[in-house]
């Protein structure tokens, strides 16, 4: 039988390269983790040594701190850790970064599962083994680590207060200064470490910091705090802890407990590297860690224009009404893009796209939606709505008929590029005296070069018959109400007389007999500016009015069985979906996707 270690080197010949990729390829061309083993669970150097070779030939991760809903830049780092361990006969594990115990929240952490598994990825080892951890399940190992640099003279308790550390850690231009407390003996500090885990020191009393140096270029090794004391409950271990590591200390302790050969971060953190080698330095030094271990490289995050990915920004919107939720269709939350009807596939597609770099850029938020219309164009059925509804009576429909209540069968593709060799679906409805038409498929003076109908002119229903219009009611405000109009016999579409009358143009309409009502939202950017919260500028006053508009629209019958989720074109308008979470069968809710093509582009 096979294993992952059989396959080769190279991933997928056709997936477009990187530097991740180029330096994945070239760890394992070198070997350099064919001598790692695996515990079967995350753990320290002893636990993975009794474990067999690792099956999985890279180990990533995608580590969300639970507090709060993913965006489309998560959903870059979804593809791109998960994607890299397929891609490379390997496994990524979905950490929970739950070290913070005042904002992490359940909510957040079945969101995020259900995010990452909708987008098509899971967290299994070769042998169906779950990787999903949660980094205060490691607490008792950090606490043991910082006993260790304590011991080894690497980390001391420092209790200046939080003014005086930030005035005594220098800046760009000048060097820190030596804390009074870091001289003292690791025996002093291991004391005072554990009265602050025992809960002896108030909040703010004291950190634990490293002991590296003060007059480093690079603020991050002037003896960054790596525990804190903050006396709050927290989510996953209650009450038994009343001190909590930091993020740059737990994050690589995590990566190495999980044998994380490439730890994949946005560029933030580049200069927290030095830190992070320097600690697993450290503990790989004392044996508490498996080795080779981990190394972090650092890419470009997703700057994708009309879009504020700041959490803190985004709950304003939230909570101020702004926007209906996490999951309006007009934020850039997974569950937004996900309610919008954005598919995983086009989301995939997107982010592979866009590439990986170390470089600064705008991605244009067209792009996105591209990647939605090349995935649902050759698949999205075909329909007929009107959004703005006119009435058309067709005058002599019983004349040439026999009655006003005669029905015409009609029908149209449902997929018109149906894949070669299957059956191209058709959808059907009917044609009567009575028809809804778009308010702008008819002027009463038509305007240069207009094709559509005005008194005198020819159309053809689009499925259906050549009419020609004959005038139009008015009310007493001189508004039209109605368009009036006859059929010209014989030219219904898909018979022998279709082409024996020539038309110019052929409008979308909808049978008044069996057309389905529906409520249509039609959901635009959310910010007018390409770039809202850039160079100091106020999102709020940026926001777009018009980001949303509801109208009552008639549909065209096939869409009365349309389920929650399910994506259509609605033919001359766009791709829009029906709303997963208040669509039914006696209320329809259709939310616009995006339109056929970019109406923002310059």
């Amino acid at each position: 039988m096979s294993t992952l270690a059989d396959k080769n080197t190279s991933a997928d010949a056709s997936k477009p390269s990187n530097f991740l990729r180029q330096i994945i390829e070239a760890d394992l061309a070198q070997g350099k983790h064919a001598h790692n083993h695996w515990g079967g669970s995350p753990g320290d150097a002893a636990h993975h040594a009794t474990g067999a070779l690792d099956p999985a030939r890279i180990r990533t991760r995608f580590p969300p701190e639970p507090n709060g809903y993913l965006h489309v830049g998560h959903a870059k780092s979804i593809c791109l850790n998960f994607g890299l361990a397929r891609d490379y006969s390997g496994v990524c594990h979905l950490r929970f970064d739950d070290t913070n115990p005042e904002k992490e929240d359940q909510e957040y952490v079945d969101g995020i599962i259900d995010a990452v598994k909708w987008l098509g990825f899971d967290w299994k080892d070769p042998d169906g083994r779950e990787n999903l951890y949660y980094a205060s399940n490691y607490f008792d190992f950090m606490y043991r680590a910082a006993e260790y640099l304590i011991e080894a003279g690497h980390a001391y308790v420092d209790e200046q207060t939080p003014e005086e550390m930030r005035a005594n850690r220098g800046d760009f231009g000048k060097p820190g200064v030596n804390s009074p407390y870091r001289s003292r003996t690791p025996a002093e500090s291991l004391a005072r470490f554990r009265e602050m885990r025992d809960g002896k020191l108030p909040d703010g009393a004291a950190v634990l910091r490293a002991r590296i140096d003060m007059a480093s270029p690079n603020i991050n090794l002037r003896d960054p705090a790596i525990y804190r004391i903050k006396h709050a409950e927290h989510h996953n271990t209650g009450n038994q802890w009343c001190i909590y590591p930091m993020y740059t200390f737990a994050h690589p302790v995590e990566d190495a407990l999980e044998c994380i050969t490439h730890s994949i971060c946005t560029l933030e953190f580049e200069d927290q590297r030095p830190f992070y080698d320097w600690l697993l330095d450290r503990l790989g030094e004392g044996g508490l860690i498996a080795r080779p271990q981990p190394r972090q490289y650092e890419f470009a995050r997703l700057n994708l224009t009309y879009v504020v990915t700041s959490k803190r920004k985004l709950k304003h919107l939230v909570d101020n009404g702004i926007v209906s939720g996490w999951d309006d269709p007009r934020m850039p939350t997974i569950v937004g893009l996900r309610r919008r009807g954005y598919t995983p596939a086009s989301i995939q597609m997107f982010c592979e796209r866009i590439g990986v770099t170390k470089d600064y850029s705008w991605i244009d938020y067209g792009t996105l939606e591209g990647c939605l219309r090349e995935d649902l164009e050759p698949k999205a059925h075909r329909a007929m709505a009107v959004l703005d509804p006119l009435r058309l009576t067709l005058t002599n429909w019983a004349e040439v008929f026999g009655s006003d209540s005669h029905l015409e069968a009609c029908s149209l593709p449902a997929l018109p590029h149906a894949p070669e060799g299957e059956a191209v679906p058709e959808r059907h409805f009917t044609l009567g005296c009575e028809v809804w038409i778009e308010r702008e498929d008819f002027a009463e003076v038509p305007p240069k070069g207009y094709k559509r109908l005005f008194p005198g002119n020819k159309v053809r229903l689009k499925g259906g018959y050549v009419i020609e219009c004959t005038g139009c009611e008015k009310d007493a405000s001189g508004n039209v109400t109605r368009v009036l109009a006859t059929v010209v016999p014989d030219t219904k579409s898909g018979t022998p007389g279709a082409d024996s009358v020539k038309v110019k143009a052929a409008i979308t309409w909808v049978g008044a007999a069996d057309c389905v009502q529906a409520e249509v939202r039609l959901y635009d950017r959310l910010f007018t500016d390409a770039q809202p919260d850039a160079g100091g500028k106020d999102f709020l006053e940026l926001l777009n009015p018009d980001s949303l508009k509801v109208v009552t629209a008639y549909v065209e019958p096939s869409l009365a069985n349309a389920q929650p989720d399910d994506k259509f074109q609605f033919e001359r308008f766009g791709y829009f979906v029906a709303d997963r979470k208040e669509h039914s069968a006696a209320h329809p809710v259709f939310n616009k996707i995006t339109g056929l093509k970019d109406s923002w582009a310059k």
